[in-house]
């Protein structure tokens, strides 16, 4: 491929293999420093004595992979703190028996959950012990308490708790996304236990919440509605934790989440502005230089504003090199470009690497730039506003090509009527954003007009309207698609060599389009062939038991869940089928005795009656807390296993565990160790 003949996209190609090796097997910080060091220095010393044979050599290019490669570990486990002595789960376990006094300092504010407000905290110390290290806040909900500001500073006695493996089987693994933030522990507390204490310093992060806050001060006095403010927050200040869930829902929905979160659109846009502008300076001495000084700066205030997403950080460090490119009057390709903004931002955040906002936005930009012109060309338009809004479509289409496999993965729905929403607010986006600045900068100096308010709070609550509408065309919103990894693989693999084939028909490249399909196929026949045949699984729901058994493709759920907790309940269900290609769902009543083949499973509910005669049942259920003698039950029954379920006394469940324990029976609580599964 001719992209590889870029050097710079060549050693970030090396950066990400480096990362991902060291997030997945993790080396000492130690050992991956001294190898990266030793790699350069025998790199510099065959550079100088070999020189130019060396440098054009195959070795060359080897020592080269090996560096870059080794550099990918070293900012993964550089990036951890929690290598280093002073992170603060290096002194937890020794105060397990007591509960440690820290120091807190709140760094971000999250969206709320139904019971706490959570927050992203900096750890200072421990018992006046100066540590370092990031933890998840819960705070009980109180109607009465104000919600806490970053960088305020608090003093708590505080126990660490581990996060939550995810219970379910194809649960969003929050855990896991935590810890790509190098957050491994959580909080619960309430705004009794926290003492606010005096704190003389600011962070950038607090310099940018107080900036937003005075800006939302200054707009809250202008009757904006709180769906009106909330988007006006996520469009110009990147904040979209006060969404309201419908509205998320909606934008999701109709294919326009991607406008609520502040990335390469939104910040093209703000450059635009930002060039025209500052044109006039141009006229004075050294005036393109400043300009293009003044112009990096305000895309980083910016950024930090926005909460330096993984998108938005993209977003301003590709812009800033145009920007400077423009400025130093150097062609730009486009793909150098974002090689070299996605080397800048992995070398100082690798972990960004896997965040889903960061690959669907290389993936959007990438694909508009190899497909939209290809698209473009099939059809040139005479009318300036039909030439716009067909430009417009095969940006959307081109950018669908690129993040359809990936978002299908994650999302698993399809909302095939977003060229209408992209269609009607993209092109406009632009005025919605520069109005929003001249709002946004007249709320904040007291000039603007009220009417001038409502106007545009008329355009954001028209543009909520319209996005509401397309989402409720339901028939056209593709839901609970079945979608793995090597359907994401193999998607990628086909796209890219039909788009190689359409730019220069070749044997060679119909050849690799044609082999790509046949892994396509390969890759539905592996996952038909790994799809459970025959699966008992006992899901974990609180309070309620919730029994699945997959026999040839199809489930049966069993269940006595009521009307107030089935929502859940059915995205458990789904998340399972979704995850196993199952498109067949039976429900029934719960049954006292499973048929597995050649096993069998008793179920022993409230009533706590078995049958110790007719038959030895392999596996034991024991749900909603029944009254019996376990060691009675495991003498009569003699079973291998014992499980429990949700719908079990948390004393019930210890006291049985510890039977268990005694008698080395293996013992199963889904509260602990997540769903049951059997393959039988």
């Amino acid at each position: 491929m001719r992209l590889l003949n870029f050097t710079i996209i060549k050693l970030t190609l090396f950066l990400v293999i480096g990362i991902i090796s060291g997030h997945f097997f993790p080396v000492d910080f130690n050992i991956s420093l001294f190898t990266t060091l030793s790699l350069f220095i025998i790199l510099i010393a065959l550079h100088i004595i070999i020189n130019k044979s060396f440098k054009n050599s195959v070795w060359y290019g080897f020592f080269v992979f090996l560096l870059f490669t080794s550099l990918g570990i070293l900012t993964v486990s550089g990036n951890n703190q929690r290598n280093f002595k002073n992170h603060y789960s290096n002194l937890i376990d020794n105060s397990a028996d007591s509960i440690p006094t820290v120091t807190l300092r709140i760094r971000e504010v999250l969206k709320p959950g139904n019971y706490y407000d959570k927050y992203i905290v900096d750890v200072l110390s421990i018992d006046n012990q100066q540590v370092n290290g990031k933890s998840l806040l819960n705070i009980k909900k109180d109607s009465l308490a104000a919600s806490l500001n970053v960088d305020e500073l608090f003093i708590a006695p505080i126990a660490f708790k581990e996060l939550i493996n995810p219970l379910n089987p194809n649960q969003f693994d929050y855990k896991n996304y935590l810890e790509k933030k190098y957050i491994y522990h959580q909080i619960f507390t309430t705004n009794e236990h926290l003492f606010e204490i005096e704190n003389n310093g600011q962070t950038i992060f607090g310099i940018a919440d107080k900036i937003r806050s005075h800006i939302n001060s200054k707009l809250i006095k202008y009757d904006f509605e709180a769906d009106e403010l909330a988007i006006i927050n996520a469009l110009l200040m990147g904040q979209r934790q006060d969404i309201s869930k419908e509205v998320h829902n909606d934008y999701t929905n109709a294919g326009a989440i991607h406008i609520l979160a502040v990335s390469g659109l939104h910040v093209g846009i703000v450059l635009l502005i930002l060039t025209i502008i500052f044109k006039p300076i141009e006229q004075f001495k050294h005036g393109k230089r400043i300009k293009m000084i003044l112009i990096v700066c305000l895309l980083w205030c910016f950024a930090i504003i926005a909460g330096l997403s993984a998108s938005v950080t993209r977003a301003v460090t590709m812009f800033s090199i145009v920007a400077i490119a423009m400025n130093l009057k150097r062609p730009t390709n486009i793909y150098n470009t974002l090689a070299i903004s996605m080397f800048i931002i992995l070398l100082f955040k690798p972990l960004f690497l896997f965040d889903v906002g960061f690959q669907l936005s290389y993936l959007a930009v990438i694909s508009i730039v190899a497909i939209d012109p290809l698209l473009y060309k099939l059809w040139l338009p005479k009318l300036w506003i039909v030439d716009k809004l067909w430009h417009t479509l095969t940006i959307s289409i081109s950018a669908q090509f690129g993040i359809i496999p990936i978002s299908l993965y994650y999302f698993h729905q399809f909302p095939s009527l977003f060229f209408i929403s992209n269609l009607v607010i993209i092109p406009f986006l632009g005025i919605i954003l520069g109005f929003g600045l001249i709002v946004i900068i007249g709320a904040v100096l007291g000039v603007l007009p009220k009417a001038v308010a409502d106007l545009y709070g008329w355009i954001i609550h028209t543009m909520n309207q319209f996005v509401g509408w397309v989402s409720n065309q339901e028939n056209f919103l593709i839901k609970d698609i079945s979608f793995n990894i090597l359907y994401v693989i193999a998607s990628y693999l086909l796209i890219i060599t039909f788009i190689r084939l359409l730019i220069q028909r070749s044997f060679k490249r119909l050849s690799l389009f044609l082999l790509s399909i046949l892994l396509v196929q390969g890759a539905f026949l592996i996952t038909q062939y790994m799809k459970p045949n025959h699966q008992f699984i006992v899901f974990h729901k609180s309070r309620y038991s919730l029994i699945g058994n997959t026999v040839n493709g199809k489930l049966e759920i069993n269940h006595n869940v009521d009307i107030v907790s089935e929502t859940s309940a059915n995205k458990i269900i789904k998340n399972y089928s979704i995850g196993n290609h199952i498109d067949s769902i039976e429900k029934d009543s719960i049954k006292s005795l499973y048929m597995l083949k050649n096993q069998k499973l008793l179920v022993v509910d409230s009533m706590g009656i078995y049958n110790i005669n007719s038959f030895r049942p392999e596996y034991i259920l024991l749900r909603q807390s029944p009254k019996i003698n376990l060691n009675r039950l495991i003498d009569s029954l003699q079973p291998k296993q014992i499980i429990t379920d949700g719908s079990n006394y948390k004393s019930y469940i210890e006291h049985w565990k510890h039977i268990c324990l005694e008698r080395k029976i293996p013992f199963h609580n889904t509260n602990e160790k997540g769903a049951y599964l059997l393959d039988y």
